[in-house]
């Protein structure tokens, strides 16, 4: 259990004294790139989707003809 405690303990100065942790201002810039790439990404793929779809629809009703 003291190897437990002892690694926990390690963890945590290593994380006050090692890391080095981004600014606030620079988080807010990539949480907004990151929404912003997320929004695009999935309407990239509702089109693709959508397209797909038609592009099926389409030929089942060449092939029901």
């Amino acid at each position: 259990m003291a190897k437990v405690v002892n690694y926990i303990s390690d963890a945590f100065t290593e994380l006050k004294s090692n890391v080095t942790w981004t600014t606030w201002a620079e988080v807010q810039r990539y949480t907004i790139i990151v929404a912003i790439f997320t929004v695009v990404l999935s309407l990239a793929t509702w089109g693709v989707d959508t397209l797909f779809a038609d592009a099926l629809a389409g030929f089942f009703n060449l092939l029901n003809s």
